[in-house]
């Protein structure tokens, strides 16, 4: 099942269970203790909470707005999560390479706080490149969703917009270079985590197209992940506390070239098997 937060052409919103063509409104109303997404989440089984809250009222996914799933939690990241990023950010970073490579074997991850709700841009509105970055890329991530208590109840994607000259320059500017005003994605929908995930069958493609053509593609699977899911969130949650629930974006596998960096207009969608697509299209500072 997958639950999306949605606009209708009149302007309200709603919380609906979306498929590939349709979008089902839920009554939260008729849910006790839900008036939010994130309470559908919260709740001790989302799947049946959402159930009991559809409606027989639905309408085609083209006709509604696809929102950000989020409502108020926090958005964090991990870092050097795949050997592709490993080797990406030791290219980056002459002064911090030993650290990167350090991290990827290392038994704590790198964790990183991310994104408020207020920084994050749902589908198919822009994200940002730093107007004094000179080279920026799109850092696809199958994201985690996390209830207060820490456990993973459901999954989305994440686009985490990276300044690698910033970082690279020094590693301690690793807050400027990814966060900042619509520096991240997320959606289009959030598929709850009622059964084991096929790590291998779990795909993400990167495209970035300009000026209607494709000018970089990439693609892995959560197989190629160096930590499992459950250590990631594990991590997050120890001595912290996430009353809200959060966001975890588990890192990437997809690094464009080093020659590659985005220009405004520049349309990026991040596709993930089970989930959906994310699409944004790139502004500049």
């Amino acid at each position: 099942m997958k639950l999306a937060r949605i606009a209708l052409s009149d302007g309200s919103r709603h919380v609906a269970e979306v498929t590939d063509d349709q979008a089902i409104l839920l009554d939260l109303a008729a849910t006790s203790g839900c008036s939010s997404l994130a309470d559908i989440l919260h709740s001790d089984d989302p799947a049946a909470t959402a159930d009991s809250a559809r409606t027989e009222r639905s309408l085609p996914l083209d006709q509604v707005q696809l929102l950000a799933p989020i409502d108020e939690q926090d958005v964090w990241a991990a870092g050097v999560t795949y050997k592709r990023s490993q080797v990406a950010r030791m290219e980056e970073s002459e002064h911090g390479a030993s650290h990167y490579d350090r991290v990827y074997s290392a038994d704590r991850p790198e964790l990183f706080f991310k994104a408020t709700p207020g920084r994050v841009s749902g589908p198919g509105e822009p994200v940002r490149v730093r107007a004094d970055s000179q080279w920026s890329v799109p850092e696809p991530e199958f994201t985690l969703v996390l209830n207060p208590a820490g456990r993973i109840v459901g999954y989305t994607i994440g686009n985490d917009m990276s300044a690698r000259d910033i970082e690279g320059e020094n590693p301690l500017y690793l807050p400027q270079a990814k966060v900042y005003r619509q520096c991240a994605g997320l959606g289009p929908a959030v598929l709850l985590a009622t059964e084991p995930l096929d790590l291998a069958a779990t795909t993400i493609r990167l495209t970035i197209d300009r000026d209607g053509s494709t000018v970089f593609e990439g693609n892995t699977s959560l197989e190629q992940l160096n930590r499992t899911l459950e250590e990631l969130a594990g991590w997050l949650f120890r001595e912290d506390t996430f009353p809200k629930g959060a966001f975890l974006m588990t890192g990437t596998g997809i690094v464009p070239d080093d020659d590659f960096t985005l220009q405004a207009g520049d349309i990026i969608a991040i596709e993930v098997a089970g989930i959906g697509t994310l699409t944004n299209p790139v502004v500049c500072g």
